[in-house]
């Protein structure tokens, strides 16, 4: 088959691989029919990751149909159409008992393009199907089921339940990527006061305010100082969400945030940050880091088909499952091509 496979920092290929097979009755061979790269392929490729091994195929995200399965598994079978979470789940460890899927010890957590063979591939095999493929019904279709694979539970869990965001809190979206995006369109679910964006690119601001985002603050010098009077007091926002992963914006995000409020870090980070305590140290505020547990899912797709949470409008670039090295260029690119989330299918 064919599949996207790592070579080392800034080296990929779009060739021929061994069609993954069955190494345990727990796991599923599923078809890929729609798939995308998130940020986190393009921090392994930039050399971040580097448990992330050659030869690797990469991608924690798809849509497919089970063309096999092991005989443990029970909740899935051959023919049905299901979302590859990004997150593995053995469903018996201390951490999986805790729904703390992303700390699993039993041989899940994110494995999926980073410790296994990955979903930007033709096929993939699914470690511990039964607790790591959900079943899809027919009204949501493959894009935005792609969604809620990885961008909609990691932006909820991580930056909007992390940040205990409430009703009428102010919360800031630092970043208005795919994670951010769906952060603003998640902590609508919650009745916060007032939703900022703040990013530098003018189309992702406006993908922000079609987000749900009540407004948006274009990154810049006077960045700080907006923020900081966008409270009910002038004192800084409840929240602050970071949503890019780089210094920067995390340090921005501890400065803007009131005493007692909450910066829930997001973003991937390759590079150290500073953590000024001796400024936070008496503001009683809270910084949460995380990664995704997928323990929302099922909430997620239940919101989405009660048309409770829209998903709309964050894919903006649409491909065939071939031409996956533009893709990449395409979503690596995204300060010219306008990129948010792109998708591929199978033609």
């Amino acid at each position: 088959m064919l599949a996207l496979t790592y070579h080392g920092p800034g080296r990929r290929t779009w060739g021929e691989v061994p069609f993954p097979v069955l190494r345990d009755p727990e796991d599923a061979v599923v078809r890929v029919d729609a798939v995308t790269v998130c940020g986190t392929d393009l921090h392994i490729l930039k050399g971040d990751v580097p448990e992330v091994t050659e030869g690797r195929v990469l991608g924690h995200e798809a849509v497919g149909t089970v063309v096999e399965t092991g005989s443990a598994v029970r909740t899935v079978a051959t023919g049905d159409r299901v979302l590859v979470s990004c997150i593995s789940a053995c469903g018996r460890c201390a951490y999986c008992r805790r729904s703390m899927y992303g700390q699993c010890t039993g041989g899940g957590g994110w494995v999926l393009g980073h410790l296994v063979d990955g979903t930007q591939a033709e096929y993939v095999r699914t470690p511990f199907a039964d607790n790591s493929l959900h079943r899809l019904p027919d009204t949501v279709d493959d894009e935005t089921a792609l969604l809620f694979a990885d961008i909609l539970p990691t932006a909820f869990e991580v930056g909007v339940r992390n940040g205990r965001v409430g009703p009428g809190d102010t919360v800031a979206v630092v970043g208005a990527g795919p994670i951010g995006l769906a952060a603003i369109a998640t902590a609508r679910l919650y009745s916060p006061r007032r939703i900022v964006a703040v990013d530098l690119a003018a189309n992702r601001l406006e993908a922000a305010e079609r987000a749900g985002a009540d407004e948006v603050l274009r990154g810049d010098g006077g960045t700080e100082g907006a923020l900081r009077v966008l409270g009910p007091d002038g004192l800084g926002v409840d929240v602050a969400i970071e949503a890019v992963g780089v210094p920067d914006t995390f340090e921005l995000c501890t400065r803007v945030v009131r005493p007692g409020g909450r910066v829930a870090n997001v973003g991937v980070h390759g590079r150290p940050a500073v953590l000024h305590l001796e400024d936070l140290w008496i503001k009683d505020v809270t910084v949460t880091t995380g990664l995704v547990d997928t323990s929302s899912t099922p909430l997620l797709l239940d919101l989405l088909a009660a048309k409770r949470l829209d998903a709309a409008g964050l894919v903006t670039h649409r491909f065939g499952l071939g031409e996956m090295q533009e893709a990449y260029d395409v979503f690596a690119d995204a300060a010219d091509t306008g990129a948010l989330k792109v998708a591929l299918f199978r033609t």
